[in-house]
């Protein structure tokens, strides 16, 4: 079990340090854009990565989150601080920027804990990897959004679509697969922080979902506007 524990440390110490060498990278490549064009793409890496990861960890397809309040496999350790790893970068990272967000510091913030709490407990892998393939699912939808702008492709079609197709994913993960996984977090044997880590992690999708629907509002306002005067 030891042995299990340094390598999980290893692996979130050596990817906290690779995500800051591979942010630098990009940084350099894409010198001529913003400093949140490069954390996207190093986010888009993260998040893709992670969902293949998560989803080579699934015991029974018949039931994803199989077996339940269980102890945690090595492979599911190690998944869990790939991302504890990403999650901490991201944290730093995100105070080089000139605009802090709030909402994405608390959501760091409440992953680092649970995952922290989860591998040290050694339990509810299964329900922290599923949430990490619920939050990270649509996340390369969320930043292609932004990339796309940035890259003069604002307005436009494919802009709208980059944007329907995140709204759409991210509503089917987290507010309806979310609250199913909340809840067999909640009624398990799982401990009372994991459970609180997973309420309040439901509770910050609720509030970007909120966001997201007076996003799609004013998105499709904006885009009937537009149509109605080139016509």
């Amino acid at each position: 079990m030891e042995e299990e524990y340094i390598r999980v440390i290893n692996i979130t110490v050596i990817g906290v340090i690779s995500w800051g060498l591979i942010f630098i990278l990009v940084r350099r490549i894409f010198s001529n854009y913003s400093f949140d064009f490069s954390t996207r793409i190093v986010s888009t890496l993260h998040a893709t990565v992670a969902v293949v990861l998560a989803t080579l960890t699934i015991q029974d397809w018949s039931c994803p989150v199989y077996p339940i309040a269980s102890t945690s496999s090595l492979q599911q350790m190690e998944t869990i601080a790939f991302s504890l790893s990403y999650m901490i970068y991201d944290l730093i990272c995100s105070h080089f920027d000139q605009v802090l967000s709030i909402d994405n510091a608390v959501h760091h913030s409440v992953c680092i804990l649970g995952f922290v709490a989860g591998l040290c407990y050694r339990k509810c892998a299964s329900e922290m990897v599923a949430a990490i393939w619920i939050t990270e699912i649509s996340s390369p939808f969320l930043h292609l959004r932004e990339i796309l702008k940035e890259i003069g492709y604002r307005d436009t079609d494919l802009n709208l679509a980059a944007d329907v197709c995140f709204a759409t994913i991210f509503s089917l993960a987290r507010i309806v697969g979310g609250p199913y996984l909340v809840y067999v977090t909640i009624t398990a044997d799982n401990p009372f922080l994991i459970k609180a880590m997973a309420l309040g992690l439901q509770l910050v999708s609720a509030f970007w979902f909120y966001k997201i629907l007076k996003m799609m509002r004013y998105k499709i306002v904006k885009r009937s506007m537009l149509n109605t005067k080139s016509d």
